[in-house]
């Protein structure tokens, strides 16, 4: 009797472990949207919406005739504002992907990226390992003319079982040289979430 109930313990417990994780192979652009909250899909869509109205400003016009030239821009800061936790970086590569893509702006590296870069030029001038004709001088980087920077925001209503989260995404142009802000837009993203009594 104990071997016929350790017999079927072990079936039970041998089949619970086939039942484990599945992984699916999905397209990148395809739409997966499990939990409502804010994602790469959300990031990519307001980024290019935002991007296309900022380069269809009146700014960009004004400064390409007074300097005869594309302006140099830089992304800053997008400060998560809501209570959710949100990757600001995926939201901020999307920002600067549309604004390369462009070919309306010029484009220079972040802060962060700046000091690993000039780490590397000391190094090709310090070490004595790099071709003196290929060492990259200093004093040649390019200052930006306007930074963007901007907030996500996020408003939740909730109630048996369904929630409305409304995303506000506040982006801003400023002028480097005179701090004025150029542009300056706000967009929403809402999403309807409903929750069945199985739901993690």
């Amino acid at each position: 009797m104990k071997f016929k109930l350790f017999y079927f313990v072990s079936t039970i417990i041998l089949f619970a472990g086939c039942g484990g994780t599945t992984v699916q192979r999905v397209a990148v652009e395809q739409v997966v949207d499990y939990s409502g909250r804010w994602n790469d899909t959300d990031a990519q869509m307001v980024s290019k919406d935002m991007i296309k109205d900022c380069l269809e400003g009146k700014w960009l016009a004004n400064f390409t005739a007074e300097k005869g030239q594309q302006p140099v821009v830089i992304v800053g800061t997008i400060e998560n504002k809501s209570s959710e936790h949100i990757n600001a970086d995926v939201f901020i590569k999307s920002l600067e992907s549309e604004l390369i893509s462009s070919g309306k702006v010029r484009f220079v590296a972040d802060k962060g990226e700046r000091l690993e870069v000039r780490e590397e030029r000391k190094d090709q001038q310090e070490s004595g390992y790099t071709d003196p004709k290929t060492i990259k001088p200093k004093r040649k980087e390019i200052g930006a003319d306007f930074i963007l920077k901007g907030t996500i925001n996020a408003v939740v209503d909730e109630t048996h079982g369904k929630y409305v989260v409304l995303y506000q995404v506040n982006l801003e142009l400023i002028d480097l040289a005179t701090n004025e802000i150029k542009w300056l837009e706000q967009t929403e993203l809402k999403k309807l979430v409903t929750k069945t009594k199985y739901s993690m």
